[in-house]
């Protein structure tokens, strides 16, 4: 099983690579806009995000956060989600990314405009969110990937986003980008507190050699930061931006009643680190 996320994993993370260098619209996997029933993971957490693509909304009594967009044409599909689960993207007061990739910020300047949201990113890559994707290290260019967008907030390790009683820690895990980053908050039900984690994993998306790539000079010291990072964390339930990542389609089907306990899975978060710190040492050591 663990052996088949890794195969899935590395696909995506190498078509990725390659449709970022053929055009930044270019969608060769249908998953990616695909629009997948929206519903609660646990608490005042839910999916808004296609089958592949995971966007999640934080709904509070003082308005809601949105984490992630997926593509440009993901707007219509997230503002259908939310509003089948009864809330209103207009409601929206703060929009947080996972990374600064175009698959994650696509949506991310026009749901900006339409709601007035403040868009809070990680330091490592407020740059580029600004700039439209064009100065990421691997897959920037002449021309914006995505629509640049004004950066309300930068945020720093530990930090803290705070929105209607909910405190989401920002946790930096830079190496897929300069700025990658995790999500680490609790929410609850009638039943019990979940501390869930949405974790950006740490995928390789560059072809080049580490020491090949002078616009990130520290990115081996950054992967192999943000692997002993994540390895410590403690949490009840864990996501992805990348549904395939935490096998979104195994542990939950449109039909399904509402079942936080799916989610747990340390050992599958586990599992998957370690075999993309495997891909990362050989790698390093050119193998």
């Amino acid at each position: 099983m663990f052996a088949t996320i890794l195969k899935r994993t590395l696909l995506l993370t190498s078509l990725l690579f390659t449709n970022f260098l053929a055009s930044a619209q270019q969608v060769t996997e249908p998953e990616w806009a695909k629009p997948y029933p929206p519903f609660q993971i646990a608490g005042n957490l839910y999916y808004v995000g296609t089958y592949e693509l995971a966007c999640y909304l934080i709904v509070t009594p003082k308005g809601n956060i949105l984490i992630n967009t997926g593509l440009a044409g993901s707007l219509s599909t997230i503002k259908a989600s939310i509003e089948a689960l009864g809330f209103k993207l207009a409601a929206t007061k703060i929009l947080l990314t996972n990374q600064a990739h175009h698959d994650h910020m696509g949506a991310m300047a026009a749901i900006k405009k339409l709601t007035g949201a403040k868009m809070m990113v990680d330091e490592g890559d407020s740059a580029v969110v600004a700039d439209g994707g064009r100065s990421d290290y691997a897959l920037g260019g002449n021309t914006s990937n995505y629509a640049p967008l004004k950066v309300d907030r930068v945020l720093h390790n530990g930090d803290t986003i705070r929105l209607g009683g909910m405190q989401l820690v920002m946790l930096h895990h830079p190496g897929h980008t300069k700025g990658s980053c995790s999500f680490l908050f609790d929410v609850k039900d009638k039943e019990r507190s979940y501390r869930i984690l949405i974790a950006n994993m740490p995928t390789i998306i560059t072809d080049k050699s580490f020491s090949g790539i002078p616009a990130y000079p520290s990115i081996a010291n950054d992967y192999a930061y943000t692997f002993d990072a994540m390895k410590k964390l403690s949490f009840d339930i864990w996501l992805a931006p990348h549904a395939n990542q935490f096998e979104l389609e195994r542990k939950h089907k449109p039909d399904d009643a509402y079942n936080p306990a799916a989610f747990m899975d340390r050992k599958g978060y586990d599992a998957l680190l370690n075999d993309l710190q495997d891909q990362f040492l050989k790698k390093l050591n050119g193998k």
